[in-house]
């Protein structure tokens, strides 16, 4: 049985634009750029990306930026560090939305 995220299938990326050129060439240029090294490193862009890629989920990012970030001079504590700091924010940006629950409850309560 075929797993339906396939690592295999993170090669083919770039054929996302074949379809439409000129919009995938200005992402690929774009995603180009923000990756590359400017007032943060790129290893700490590829930290920042592996703990995105975790609060999105995407098991594509996953890998790309696991192996990114070991090769950029990460290490398993960094890496794992990082995706506590995502899973934190992500956890506090679901919570502090209880605030608005809370409001409107209680003018619903009314």
């Amino acid at each position: 049985m075929s797993d339906y995220y396939e690592p295999s299938d993170l090669k083919r990326f770039r054929e996302i634009a074949e379809n439409a050129t000129e919009l995938g060439g200005k992402f690929f240029d774009y995603y180009g750029a923000v990756l590359s090294e400017g007032a943060l490193t790129e290893r700490e862009k590829a930290l920042i990306a592996l703990a995105v890629a975790h609060a999105e989920q995407c098991p594509y990012c996953i890998d790309a930026f696991t192996r990114t970030c070991l090769e950029k001079g990460s290490n398993l504590d960094q890496m794992t560090e990082a995706v506590h700091v995502a899973a934190a924010i992500k956890g506090g940006a679901a919570l502090v939305h209880g605030v608005q629950m809370r409001k409107v409850a209680a003018k619903l309560s009314m």
